[in-house]
């Protein structure tokens, strides 16, 4: 029973995070992109709060390090990450399965930044690979032109891809500070320092609630991002973390562009192109290459649980 629990649930998880970028699209007709990824955070930060304060003894941070650790979730995962992925997906040409794709990169950029940052830590000539691999994607995707570089959605493309570089950053830093802070707490306020420096950007950007138009379909889209997306979202995250591990959880990055592709198709009919495809295809070879040990010692681990 807790084999088909645990794939329902990562099934689910994918579904949800797939489709966010889908409702990041749609919101983006109502809202403007940073103070709507700032709002998102406004409420999924007090939701996580108080998720903390049930879940954990101490759900506020107290050492230096602690607050450290928070300071690097909130400039890197949730604002540094947030503010390029809003901004690349108002462009256009930048589809819903587009930007889960780039994202996808965040894995294999996430095992760079560890081999670089961690002097213990050295790649091997496939990890070397693997990272060329993802990089290429990128570059299938973003499709420069090279008398052109400023059109057809290049450079929203590669804001997305900051947004991916960001995130795997500040997921290194993350495991280099020894706080000792439950990942519930550390959500909860990164979320809400993120979503203030989120409206400090806005402000410095000229973004105001004067931009904003009140519509359902917006209402919706903010909803399902802030309700489902990051709550409920972490909150399977963390269940999932606890039972299969760290490796298994980023395949997640692998399977949600799919429903980013389906969820684009069904409600804004985006198609999905051949450079999309092969670009996923590329990032995730390099995935394989880069956590092909990994992958390989939690295989038996991941059998054990999916079985229990």
């Amino acid at each position: 029973m807790s084999r088909y629990r645990n794939l329902a649930l990562f099934l689910a998880l994918a579904t949800i995070w797939g489709s966010a970028f889908m409702a990041i699209k749609a919101g983006l007709n109502y809202f403007p992109p940073v103070l709507f990824a700032a709002i998102r955070y406004d409420v999924a930060g007090v939701l996580m709060l108080a998720y903390a304060a049930w879940a954990v003894d101490d759900p506020l941070p107290r050492t230096r390090g602690q607050w450290a650790l928070v300071a690097v979730g909130s400039t890197l995962l949730i604002a540094g990450y947030h503010v390029l992925l809003f901004l690349g997906e108002s462009d256009p040409a930048v589809t819903s399965a587009a930007a889960a794709v780039i994202v996808s990169l965040s894995p294999v950029l996430t095992t760079g930044f560890a081999r670089v940052l961690l002097p213990d830590e050295r790649l091997t000539v496939a990890g070397v690979v693997g990272l060329a691999f993802g990089l290429l994607g990128v570059v299938v995707l973003a499709r420069p032109d090279p008398g052109a570089v400023l059109t057809g959605g290049v450079v929203a493309k590669l804001l997305v891809f900051g947004a991916a570089t960001a995130f795997a950053l500040g997921s290194v830093l993350t495991r280099r500070i020894e706080a000792g802070l439950p990942i519930e707490t550390m959500e909860a306020w990164s979320m809400l320092g993120g979503a203030l420096l989120m409206h400090a950007i806005s402000l410095a950007l000229g973004e105001s609630f004067a931009g904003v138009t009140v519509a359902v379909e917006g209402l919706l889209a903010l909803a399902y991002l802030s309700l489902a997306a990051s709550a409920l979202g972490f909150l399977i995250y963390f269940d999932l973390l606890e039972r299969l591990g760290a490796v298994e959880i980023n395949l997640v990055s692998y399977v949600a562009p799919v429903f980013a592709a389906l969820a684009g198709w069904l409600f804004l009919q985006e198609g999905l192109s051949v450079a999309t495809a092969a670009g996923f295809l590329l990032i995730f070879v390099g995935f394989l290459l880069v956590k092909r040990r990994a992958i390989r010692a939690e295989l038996p681990r991941l059998r054990r649980a999916m079985g229990d």
